[in-house]
């Protein structure tokens, strides 16, 4: 039997360890405060107390609680197959931030920290993912 964790690279483990944290500082913010997430909205009366809004921080926070505790875990175990799930997962959040700041719809912010912040993100979480794949598939090929 291979050793499937010893395969994975370091770098990954790192990168894998540094997004967990990243949503666990998110998550965590967004439950302390959700002015963070939500400032007041043109003055709609949406602001940070709304029930709708509490609502919709305390799912956005839930959402990267679980994503961060899930990566923080596989990227401790290092198991390739986890890692590329968790970090599929995390990409196609990635992604749909960048689709709502491109197409305007929502709250995202627009331009460089709406666009460019999640695609740097999202180029690195396919990297991962793709070095996964070819470590998984090496590994089954080595049997």
């Amino acid at each position: 039997m291979t050793n499937r964790a010893g395969a994975v690279p370091r770098w990954v483990r790192i990168f894998s360890l540094l997004f967990a944290v990243a949503n666990l500082v998110y998550g965590i913010a967004g439950y302390a405060t959700s002015a963070i997430l939500f400032p007041d909205l043109d003055g709609t009366g949406l602001g940070p107390t709304s029930p709708i809004v509490l609502h919709a921080v305390r799912e956005l926070t839930a959402r990267n609680l679980a994503i961060g505790v899930a990566l923080l875990l596989v990227s401790l175990r290092g198991v390739p197959e986890s890692i590329a799930i968790v970090m599929i997962i995390r990409a196609l959040v990635e992604l749909q931030t960048v689709i709502l700041a491109v197409t305007g719809a929502g709250e995202v912010p627009v331009g460089v920290p709406g666009i460019v912040v999640p695609l740097v993100f999202f180029a690195f979480e396919v990297v991962v993912v793709r070095t996964m794949v070819g470590v998984i598939g090496k590994l089954e090929r080595a049997g």
